[in-house]
């Protein structure tokens, strides 16, 4: 009798641990599903930022040869007049294509030339001071690209990238020059020049400004890129 009742003692015992260990699985079943409904049906903040993308967005003029950059002008049409640049890329292709892809999407549109130094420089490019200004736009203007100092010499009417002392911090900004500027020479990416509408920019260096601001602001109404005109044999 002793043997008989230990052995259903020992088989009751098996029961209540079995039983034990289903509920234990039910219990962490239902709690996985209850956390994946409450996880589903969480309601989306309405002012909620998108995700960054895993890789920005390509631009026209990504993977473009200096060759084929060199063929293209941008014309800006500004409140003054326009002002029509060609580039040099082969001296900086990678400040060419920066401009480049700037103007082509649009991004310099309704920017304005934000600085000016008399008889030296006109400075434009800083996108926060355009109406396309957002989250998307603030991560473009951070956008970095390296120092290609060449053999091009800052003279009148060259245009150059524009940026604080530390090297290949470059970013959207830039100055066309009122004159020659030896000092440039070897540190900032002249990449490319005034081709014609240097009397445009001659207006708006001698406009009146406080300190280096301008008085009435000079908008950068649209900027387009397409192939320059090939001059007459």
């Amino acid at each position: 009798m002793k043997g008989r009742d230990e052995g259903r003692g020992m088989r009751d015992e098996r029961g209540r641990l079995m039983l034990v260990a289903v509920a234990s699985v039910c219990f962490f079943a239902f709690s996985i599903a209850v956390c994946a409904q409450n996880v589903q049906e969480q309601p989306k903040k309405s002012n909620e930022r998108p995700a960054a993308s895993a890789s920005q967005s390509p631009e026209p003029f990504d993977g473009a040869s200096a060759e084929k950059m060199a063929k293209q002008c941008v014309k800006l049409e500004t409140d003054a007049g326009v002002i029509e640049i060609e580039m040099l890329a082969e001296a900086a292709p990678e400040n060419a294509r920066n401009f480049l892809n700037l103007a082509a999407t649009g991004l310099y549109d309704t920017t304005t030339f934000s600085r000016v130094v008399k008889d030296f420089v006109i400075q434009g490019g800083n996108l926060a001071t355009g109406g396309k200004w957002n989250f998307e736009t603030a991560k473009r203007a951070a956008r970095k690209v390296p120092d290609e100092p060449s053999y091009i010499k800052h003279e009148r009417g060259i245009v150059s990238m524009a940026r604080p002392d530390e090297p290949n911090s470059a970013t959207t900004h830039f100055f066309i020059l009122m004159r020659e500027a030896s000092q440039l020479d070897g540190k900032f990416s002249a990449f490319r020049r005034v081709k014609s509408g240097m009397d445009v920019v001659d207006a708006i260096n001698h406009a009146p400004v406080e300190g280096e601001k301008p008085v009435k602001t000079v908008q950068i109404k649209k900027a387009t890129v397409e192939e320059c005109e090939k001059k007459p044999l």
